[in-house]
């Protein structure tokens, strides 16, 4: 088991939401859905391996009708998943930590992590 969810500055939260992700000096783009994000950074369950310390552009789509929140990041941790997928190869988790990201949207997502956060506590209580 991954000891880095222990170890991190900023808390995370189960949501799913639409993002881009674009492998620098490349054109590709790969497209897929957030498994849980923070004010720090990411974590989504992708078809390729990107690799450590690869930095990647981001666009994050957190609520429709909203400016989509754009930031640099990088590739800290990849663990490849032991099942295989139905059409063959894997899927890799993989966590991108925020690089370069403007101070209102980190604010903007801690306040989005917190109230995701205040919610399902509210809610596991009940």
């Amino acid at each position: 088991m991954w000891n880095g969810i222990n170890r991190r500055k900023f808390p995370r939260a189960n949501y799913k939401c639409l993002i881009s992700i674009k492998k620098r000096l490349t054109a590709k783009t790969i497209s897929t859905h957030t498994e849980n994000i923070g004010a720090g950074g990411i974590c989504v369950l992708i078809k390729e391996d990107l690799g450590l310390f690869q930095g990647v552009d981001l666009e994050l789509y957190i609520e429709e009708g909203k400016p989509q929140i754009k930031s640099g990041g990088t590739v800290v941790w990849v663990v490849k998943k032991s099942e295989t997928r139905p059409k063959g190869g894997y899927l890799y988790d993989t966590g991108i930590e925020f690089i370069d990201m403007r101070p209102e949207d980190r604010e903007k997502m801690a306040e989005m992590v917190e109230e995701i956060l205040k919610t399902s506590r509210q809610g596991a209580r009940k």
